[in-house]
């Protein structure tokens, strides 16, 4: 005689699947109450009032603004012209500078970021803990550090 092809661990799982069909069908079947006793059971609207925020009630038609199509800008602002001079030369300190490798690190006293800077941008003959001046120049890796003196 053939034993049968039904495991325990087949009529669990075969249990569990008949179990989860009954409940999603209960579910749906008390969802269909709900709305009947409810009314309609449609997507609530959403509002925007005049402050940005979501409503459920619809905006106030008093409050609301016109705004002209050439008076919204996209994009970025145009900057203002300003009495304000930029200083390109920077003040900073070595930080690290290896002379056999031509290469070094400058801290910005203003900023306290660091630039990387080389010796084909050095002038003066510069040491780790110098004071210098310097300016910026956009590199591969960032800004680096560019005609270097010593003060």
């Amino acid at each position: 005689m053939a034993k049968s092809q039904q495991t325990f661990s087949k009529s669990e799982k075969e249990k569990k699947r008949l179990k989860k069909r009954e409940d999603k069908r209960k579910k749906m079947e008390a969802r269909k109450l709900e709305r009947g006793e409810n009314g309609s059971g449609g997507i609530p609207l959403a509002y925007v009032d005049h402050n940005g925020n979501l409503t459920d009630t619809p905006p106030d038609p008093s409050m609301k603004i016109k705004v002209k199509a050439k008076n919204i800008e996209i994009g970025i602002p145009k900057k203002e012209d300003s009495d304000e001079v930029f200083d390109p030369i920077r003040n900073g300190k070595v930080s690290f500078y290896d002379s056999s490798k031509g290469f070094g690190f400058i801290i910005d006293t203003d900023t306290n970021e660091k630039h990387f800077t080389h010796v084909s941008g050095i002038i003066d003959e510069i040491i780790e803990n110098d004071k210098v001046t310097f300016e910026l120049e956009k590199g591969q890796r960032g800004m680096n550090a560019v005609r270097v003196k010593k003060v």
